[in-house]
C-alpha cells in the first residue's frame, strides 16, 4: 500500500479512506485482518495513533472490528454497506455538479458511456 500523503486532509482521514478504498476494490474482503496500528505506523512513519483513530472510525462505522487479542478484521457485509453509502453520496454530492457541466459543454450522456465503453475495450 503506497500512499502520498494530501496536506489538505487530515492524515487519518486519508488512511481511513484508503482502507475503504481496498474494501471497495476487493483487495480487503470480509474476515480479512487489517494490518496492525504498528506495521502501519511503521511503514508510513507516522504516528500509532493517528493509525488508531483511522481505525476507530472504522470501526465506529461498523465496517471493521476488533478481536481482542487478535487485531482487526473487516466485518461481514461491509463492502454491500460501503457500495451503498458511497453511491448515495456520489449522486447527492458529485452527480449535481458533474451533470451540470456535462449540460454545460453541450455532451451527450449517451455518447459519453459509448465512447467510455470503448476505451475500455482497448
Amino acid at each position: 500500500m503506497s500512499i502520498t500523503w494530501n496536506d489538505s486532509t487530515p492524515i487519518y482521514r486519508q488512511l481511513r479512506d484508503r482502507v475503504v478504498a481496498m474494501i471497495l476494490d476487493g483487495v480487503l474482503k470480509q474476515g480479512d485482518p487489517l494490518p496492525s496500528v504498528r506495521q502501519v505506523a511503521g511503514d508510513f512513519q507516522i504516528n500509532p495513533i493517528t493509525v488508531s483513530k483511522a481505525y476507530q472510525e472504522l470501526v465506529d462505522e461498523s465496517l471493521v472490528e476488533k478481536r481482542r487479542g487478535l487485531g482487526m478484521y473487516v466485518t461481514d457485509g461491509a463492502r454491500e454497506a460501503l457500495l451503498k453509502s458511497e453511491r448515495e453520496r456520489f449522486l447527492r454530492e458529485e452527480w449535481p455538479t458533474l451533470s451540470a457541466r456535462i449540460a454545460r459543454l453541450g455532451l451527450d450522456l449517451r455518447q459519453l458511456v459509448d465512447e467510455a465503453r470503448g476505451e475500455e475495450k482497448k
